[in-house]
């Protein structure tokens, strides 16, 4: 892992940007909380912004300016898209374009920790063990992360 200076940048995907939105409480709340404060640089992709945007306009419009409103305070910051190589090599190790690009794009983000709920492509996926250069985890496995880290 290489050395992370005083706060880690974390890449949180669409599952953990809905989890966040909906629970007032939980990792995902926390993580979005931890952003807001400058405890750590929170790091999106355009994908995972189209991804929530179109899941938020189908299953409660209603949320969207709740939405816009917690990334912001989150001072979530849009990497920029990976170059094609990474997108080729994500495409072969989770089998998923939309998740590819987002593997991709925080990968070329050089991130300290990835996190996710989605066990399918990303959690319980045996392509991606010990070739990522970050850990990959639930918001949990991030919390005990910073928490051993940065709290001990």
């Amino acid at each position: 892992m290489r050395s992370i200076a005083n706060k880690p940048r974390l890449f949180i995907d669409t599952s953990v940007l809905f989890s966040g939105i909906w629970s007032q409480a939980g990792g995902a709340r926390l993580i979005l909380n931890l952003g807001e404060a400058s405890a750590i640089h929170l790091l999106v992709s355009s994908q995972v912004l189209a991804e929530i945007d179109a899941v938020m306009r189908q299953k409660a419009p209603e949320q969207l300016p709740r939405l816009a409103l917690l990334i912001d305070r989150s001072q979530a910051a849009i990497v920029p898209p990976a170059p094609v190589e990474y997108m080729e090599h994500c495409r072969g190790l989770t089998g998923h374009a939309g998740d590819a690009r987002i593997l991709a794009d925080a990968w070329a983000a050089n991130v300290d920790f990835f996190t996710t709920l989605d066990k399918q492509h990303f959690l319980e996926n045996p392509a991606l063990q010990n070739i990522l250069p970050f850990p990959i985890g639930t918001p949990g496995d991030f919390i005990g992360w910073y928490r051993e880290i940065f709290i001990s």
